[in-house]
């Protein structure tokens, strides 16, 4: 539950041996560098909007004015033709990522490469950029695949409450991605392997003890390939569970202030975070899958779902897109509101307050974080309290 990104706000951990001392760090901003966290703050946030902007109006001209043309023109090959075609389906998906794609790039290497260097965050190659752009829009195309298939299957053959297996089989996914995400996914993109510090293992499994939390090790994240910004998380379901620790800041944390950060991860375990979050996408895909239900029988003019046409994709498309961008707010409530259970739970469990209020103002030092972000855009955007509001919670 932390995050790289939304101007993340949990800080990650050190691979220095536990009891050393960590580089000085000074504990507060200087007037210069509050300036510099708010232009970088302005900039990421704007570029945000524009993505958000970029990929409705996209899908909208997609939805109501390319698909029906489109679709008959994929239709003329013998191989797409037919009322049902998965073929064709995959087509039309695949021709409307990549139009997507390629409206939306030129804002993505802006925002995640010149702005990150410019602000000296980024560490990346133009090489190593395009090759995650790559890879990503691969697994995007994959899971997309893979999704859209399986939806237009259910609506096709499963009657008219296909919506309900939808959610069910969102359910599932959503479980197995979270068991695979630390052994599968993430080693793509980053080196995972296991920090041998056995003072820093003992401090975890003593943190551990007592909240039913099994953890099956303790991982140096190699984030430093990309980014000096930092992250640390508890990653995983059962078997595959682990803490994973960012490497950007392996020499800048103590002791102290790692067993302050893992005290929150353990937080989202004892308050049930990740099985509430399930639970809640359950609830969410119900809604959703009912409103694509009702909708795309309006949109194609079909009396029942399964008439509906192939050239509904990107309408679909667009609905998701919409009901995940309307739902946005609420979630980053929730979110935010489990953020600072855990920051309460770590403050009460280890009584190092210092630490808590030092590991904070590093991360916002070294990550550029706005302290005081406009309520509006964190009431829209951000996942994680603003850090002020934070550090504030260590003088109640």
């Amino acid at each position: 539950m932390t995050e790289p990104s939304d101007h993340s706000d949990t800080p990650a951990p050190s691979e220095t041996v536990a009891g050393a001392e960590s580089p000085p760090v000074a504990e507060e901003m200087s007037p210069a560098e509050r300036a510099e966290a708010r232009r970088y703050g302005r900039i990421s946030l704007a570029c945000t909007l524009a993505d958000i902007a970029i990929d409705v109006l996209f899908l909208a001209f997609a939805a109501f004015v390319l698909a029906r043309p489109l679709d008959s023109w994929l239709a003329g090959y013998g191989l797409l033709s037919g009322p049902r075609s998965f073929l064709r389906l995959f087509a039309l998906f695949g021709v409307v990522y990549v139009l997507h794609l390629l409206v939306s790039v030129p804002l993505s290497f802006y925002s995640g490469y010149v702005v990150e260097h410019r602000f000296g965050l980024s560490k990346q190659s133009v090489r190593r950029w395009i090759r995650n752009l790559l890879l990503s829009n691969a697994l995007a195309v994959l899971f997309g695949v893979v999704m859209y298939g399986g939806l237009f299957a259910l609506m096709w053959y499963t009657g008219r409450y296909w919506w309900l297996i939808a959610a069910g089989a969102f359910f599932v996914i959503s479980v197995i991605l979270g068991q695979l995400a630390p052994v599968v996914l993430m080693p793509l993109f980053h080196k995972i392997e296991r920090l041998d510090d056995p003072a820093l293992n003992e401090r975890m499994q003593r943190l551990a003890e007592g909240t039913g939390l099994t953890i099956e090790g303790v991982y140096r994240l190699g984030m430093s390939a990309d980014t000096t910004k930092a992250n640390a998380m508890l990653a995983g379901l059962g078997r595959t569970r682990r803490v994973l620790m960012g490497d950007t800041l392996l020499e800048k944390f103590s002791p102290d202030e790692i067993e302050v950060i893992f005290a929150h991860e353990i937080g989202h375990h004892v308050h049930r975070h990740i099985p509430k979050m399930i639970a809640t996408g359950l609830v969410i895909s119900l809604v959703g899958f009912w409103l694509c239900d009702q909708l795309i029988v309006w949109w194609a003019g079909v009396p029942i779902i399964s008439d509906a046409p192939t050239s509904s994709l990107p309408f679909v498309m667009f609905l998701l897109t919409v009901f995940q961008l309307l739902l946005g707010p609420l979630q980053n409530a929730i979110s935010r509101h489990y953020e600072r259970q855990c920051d309460r739970y770590a403050l009460e469990h280890t009584g190092m307050r210092d630490a808590y209020r030092a590991a904070f103002a590093k991360l916002a030092r070294l990550n550029k974080a706005d302290m005081e972000p406009n309520p509006v855009e964190v009431f829209l955007l951000h996942s994680h309290p603003p850090i002020k509001e934070r550090l504030a919670m260590a003088e109640q």
